[in-house]
């Protein structure tokens, strides 16, 4: 196959080169990429072919007619988009050319986290009890109907952006304004903003899978590491390819019961899953690629592609799901330790690095002022280590020593 007779996919949007240039990487080995961006491309002009300047990558109607334009000059097999706030302004995209993904209402049903939750609930997928309210009274009644502890969560943001666990109507009181109000560029807005849900215990869990034709395919479980109580922020995640939860059968039932009852029929998705005392309880779906280098992870330990097999199945293709090895990976995200610090310098040790160390990677320059959380709750992380190898104690171990082998100096 000659590089022009490779499918040619239209991507919305890239993400940040440290968390998705190896996204693009792969996809360009089987595909020809024409991307939709607000500014002219740099790192990704290595990976791209094209590309057409649009007033907003969040505005999918405004988009249709470049996407007409392109498909009128060349065929485009598929929409591609892996960014929380554009995957809905992609579905507008992808519904304009007749492609897989093009379900608008689909879409918005994983966007909308009460859209969600009202859509599982007409199924009997197992799940918190949720209510969406606007003030703070209307939280306090339905906290009161929902028991604490309870989970405040932001409705259309990602990445437990905001969620917070309170004990007692107190805690609730103090802490509603936090979820209410807060926001990240480009994010979803509602009149009824915050959902108040039954706290579900136990660990918790995401998978990666590809969904064809309404038949869901996992490829990846990664267990969540969180941090920062009470607030639910992601500090890391471990897949293993031989995660026995992957393949249970109930856990693939309620897999598969959650993508019916939101009518998801093709695409990717990164689902969140309690595995309460009581149970399994949904979380969340996301129609998209999971964020956190997660499906980096299942690259490396399964050797399943996932930004090939997103290609595929945007294109209405049969992805290539194949495991090639068993290993286990993690990833973990580092702080500082101090509200408005001042990044003078930052870098790892590479000579402290043991050998299962995959990166070590910085993501803020020197002169940036960063938080932890709450207060950094959006941009707080400023490196993140990954490591691979043939058990889950080694990736611990080499993630505590990248730990220890990050300097990060203050600027004076």
């Amino acid at each position: 196959m000659t590089a022009d007779d490779r499918p040619l996919v239209l991507l919305i949007a890239t993400g940040m080169r440290h968390y998705r240039e190896y996204l693009l990487r792969s996809i360009a080995t089987g595909y020809r990429i024409h991307l939709f961006a607000t500014a002219e491309p740099g790192w990704e002009r290595e990976y791209v072919t094209g590309w057409t300047l649009v007033d907003s990558t969040v505005d999918g109607p405004g988009m249709v007619p470049a996407a007409l334009d392109l498909a009128a000059r060349e065929p485009v097999q598929g929409v591609l988009c892996w960014d929380e706030a554009r995957i809905l302004a992609a579905a507008h995209v992808a519904e304009a050319l007749g492609l897989p993904g093009g379900d608008t209402a689909m879409v918005r049903r994983c966007r909308d986290k009460h859209l969600t939750r009202v859509a599982l609930d007409a199924r009997g997928v197992p799940q918190p009890r949720s209510l969406a309210v606007g003030t703070l009274e209307e939280a306090l009644k339905a906290a009161g109907e929902t028991g604490y502890p309870a989970i405040l969560k932001p409705r259309g943001l990602g990445g437990s952006l905001g969620v917070i666990r309170v004990e007692d109507p107190e805690e609730l009181a103090e802490r509603f304004a936090f979820v209410r109000d807060l926001t990240v560029p480009d994010g979803a807005t509602f009149d009824v903003p915050v959902l108040v849900e039954e706290y579900a215990d136990g660990p918790e869990v995401s998978v990666d899978a590809v969904v064809r034709d309404g038949v869901v395919t996992p490829l990846f479980l990664a267990r969540k590491v969180l941090g920062y109580e009470p607030y639910c922020e992601e500090v890391g995640h471990y897949v293993d390819a031989r995660d026995e939860l992957l393949h249970d059968p109930e856990f693939r039932r309620v897999l598969q019961d959650t993508h019916t009852a939101l009518g998801f029929t093709d695409g990717f998705t990164h689902t969140e899953i309690k595995l309460s005392s009581r149970g399994l309880r949904v979380i969340e779906v996301n129609g998209r690629l999971g964020g956190d280098m997660i499906p980096y992870l299942g690259l490396l330990t399964t050797g399943i592609d996932p930004g090939l097999a997103a290609a595929a199945v945007a294109c209405g293709r049969v992805p290539d799901v194949t495991p090639r090895r068993e290993l286990a990976a993690g990833v973990r995200f580092f702080y500082v330790a101090e509200d408005d610090t001042t990044i003078g310098s930052i870098a790892f040790d590479e000579a402290g690095l043991p050998g299962a160390v995959d990166r070590a990677i910085p993501v803020v320059e020197p002169g940036a002022t960063v938080s932890p959380p709450p207060k950094g709750t959006l941009w707080g992380r400023v490196a993140y280590a990954t490591a691979v190898s043939a058990d889950l104690a080694e990736c611990r171990a080499a993630l505590d020593a990248a730990e220890a082998n990050l300097e990060v100096k203050a600027a004076a």
